[in-house]
């Protein structure tokens, strides 16, 4: 197990968490003298605690906020959040680099992620992008413009009362953005009430407004929307973020489709910084 540990006392950082006892301490000191181990390599070898729980201070040592199984009642599927050295992981880190080198800066702060059809994924790929952004210390809002079959609420476990449709109606005003607990640069906006007319919201111009003041006060807005080819909804929040990105669905997405998406987004004067090939359905 390799590991840097900084000047900042993991032993006290064990014990503050309840995972150690003083005469633990020792225990792992004297073990460290006699083989040379780092402190969380000699607590692991001594069964005293699992590497999971070193990997957890060292996260906590370097201001990288991440769940253990079970912790903050996010979704299983938000590997991001729990995981952070799975493969699925890296890869999301991986697209977040591309996206930052491609795409955002401070002219361009406003994503949009559409799926081409039905079942791309789109609203767990941009949950686990909104939170690895986070972690990059980048003010980061993911809003759902899905107001037809939203899921962040249900990601995020959030209540889904109060959210975008309301906000948009001017029922309600920017506290609908949620904070994320355990992840202090990710807020959250659900999509509300479903409306019968999500399409005419998105084209009223609250929604203007409200894209304005979260390009003031966050580095990184991302939009979770329907798919693109069945709800013309989508066409209204790409043209008011500039850009977008396309999920696809291997095996399943058609060329057909992809290139018919691409098409109207364009058409929508927006720009299309890249694709996503999801090779599983959520």
């Amino acid at each position: 197990m390799n590991q840097f540990e900084p000047n900042k006392n993991i032993g006290r950082l064990l014990l503050d968490a309840g995972k150690l006892k003083l005469n633990d301490i020792e225990l792992i000191e004297h073990c460290q003298r006699e083989q040379g181990l780092l402190f969380g390599e000699a607590a692991v070898k001594l069964g005293l605690v699992a590497e999971a729980d070193i990997l957890q201070i060292l996260a906590q040592q370097f201001e990288y906020p991440y769940l253990q199984p079970g912790e903050g009642g996010i979704s299983a599927q938000l590997v991001a959040a729990y995981q952070p050295f799975a493969p699925q992981t890296e890869a999301f880190r991986a697209l977040r680099s591309q996206l930052m080198l491609r795409w955002f800066n401070e002219e361009h702060k406003q994503l949009a992620l559409v799926g081409v059809g039905k079942g791309e994924a789109c609203s767990v790929l941009a949950a686990n992008l909104a939170i690895v952004f986070s972690q990059l210390e980048q003010r980061t809002v993911l809003v759902d413009a899905n107001m037809r079959s939203p899921r962040q609420h249900q990601l995020f476990n959030l209540n889904q009362s109060v959210g975008l449709s309301e906000l948009l109606v001017g029922r309600t005003g920017m506290e609908a953005i949620c904070k994320i607990p355990h992840f202090a640069d990710l807020s959250v906006l659900p999509s509300g009430a479903i409306p019968p007319n999500p399409q005419e919201l998105l084209g009223r111009p609250s929604f203007r407004l409200l894209m304005r003041h979260l390009a003031k006060n966050f580095d990184i807005t991302l939009l979770d929307t329907p798919d693109g080819l069945l709800c013309a909804d989508t066409q209204n929040v790409v043209a008011e973020t500039g850009a977008a990105l396309l999920v696809m669905l291997k095996h399943q997405t058609r060329i057909s489709d992809a290139l018919a998406m691409q098409t109207q987004i364009i058409n929508s004067k927006a720009q299309i910084v890249g694709a996503v090939l999801n090779e599983l359905p959520y």
